[in-house]
């Protein structure tokens, strides 16, 4: 629940290559009071089928800056094989590369309080887009 006292954050990601929801992602969520303030870890969840976190631990009072990290690699990993072979010229065929380009995502922003912010992940193997959505 977000009071004038403090902001709200949720997500959830895409995974564009395949055109759906991309679950079983971990997600951390940090804060800090101010840009020269460090870092405090508030904890995770994980991404559901829908590709939502539903529950992400409140900001504390005071928070202006927000970083929510995405632990995309295993996520790619599980789904590169299945992927390649739906994809028959995908990268991870053609060239033996990796499965992902991006292991990790992180986003931070700025935040108000009394706002909520969601923040969509949009997600391929070898890039992302992030987006302040409602």
């Amino acid at each position: 629940m977000t009071t004038s006292t403090t902001a709200s954050v949720s997500t959830h990601i895409l995974d564009t290559s395949v055109g759906r929801p991309a679950a079983e992602v971990a997600v951390r969520l940090a804060a800090r009071g101010g840009r020269d303030a460090d870092w405090q870890a508030l904890g995770g969840s994980a991404t559901d089928a829908d590709g939502r976190c539903r529950d992400l631990p409140q900001l504390p009072e005071g928070t202006t800056h927000v970083r929510l990290d995405f632990a995309v690699e295993r996520y790619f990993e599980k789904s590169a094989k299945k992927q390649a072979d739906t994809q028959q010229d995908a990268p991870a065929n053609r060239d033996g590369g990796p499965a992902v380009f991006f292991p990790e995502v992180a986003i931070t922003f700025a935040v108000v309080p009394g706002e909520h912010y969601h923040v969509p992940l949009l997600l391929n193997p070898f890039g992302y887009s992030v987006y302040r959505g409602s």
